[in-house]
C-alpha cells in the first residue's frame, strides 16, 4: 500500500522559515511526478510547486514570489519544501503528491497518491 508522509510543518512567526519533507512508502519518487499542495481553511486546495520525474524541472505557483523551493533527492526517496519569508497567509496545511500521469502538474487530479498533509501556521 503506497502512503507519503509529510512532516516538518508547525508554527512560525511572519518571515519565518520552515522546511517540509515527504517521504514515500510504497512508491518510488524517481518513478513519479511530486508536487506540494496546500488548503486553507473554507478555499480550494492550491498547487504550491512540482518537480518532474527526472528532477530536472520544476514549476512553482505565482504566489511563490522565489520564496520556496522544492527539491528531491531521489537516491534517498525523499522530496522537499523548503519555505521562506513566511505571510500569514501562507498557513494551510501543506500536503504532497506523486503521480506517474501526463497530466497538468498544477491540478490535483494529475496526482494518484496523496499524503495526510502538515499543518503550517504562520503568525502575524
Amino acid at each position: 500500500q503506497v502512503q507519503l508522509v509529510e512532516s516538518g510543518g508547525g508554527l512560525v512567526q511572519t518571515g519565518g522559515s520552515l522546511r517540509l519533507l515527504c517521504a514515500p512508502y510504497g512508491l518510488t519518487f524517481s518513478q513519479h511526478h511530486v508536487a506540494w499542495f496546500r488548503q486553507a481553511p473554507g478555499k480550494h486546495r492550491e498547487f504550491v510547486a512540482s518537480s518532474r520525474r527526472d528532477g530536472t524541472t520544476t514549476y512553482y505557483a505565482d504566489f511563490v514570489e522565489g520564496r520556496f523551493t522544492m527539491s528531491r533527492d531521489n537516491g534517498k526517496n525523499t522530496a522537499y519544501l523548503q519555505m521562506n519569508s513566511l505571510k500569514p497567509e501562507d498557513t494551510a496545511v501543506y500536503y504532497c503528491a506523486a503521480g506517474f500521469g501526463s497530466g497538468d502538474y498544477k491540478y490535483p487530479n494529475s496526482y494518484n497518491y496523496w499524503g495526510q498533509g502538515t499543518q503550517v501556521t504562520v503568525s502575524s
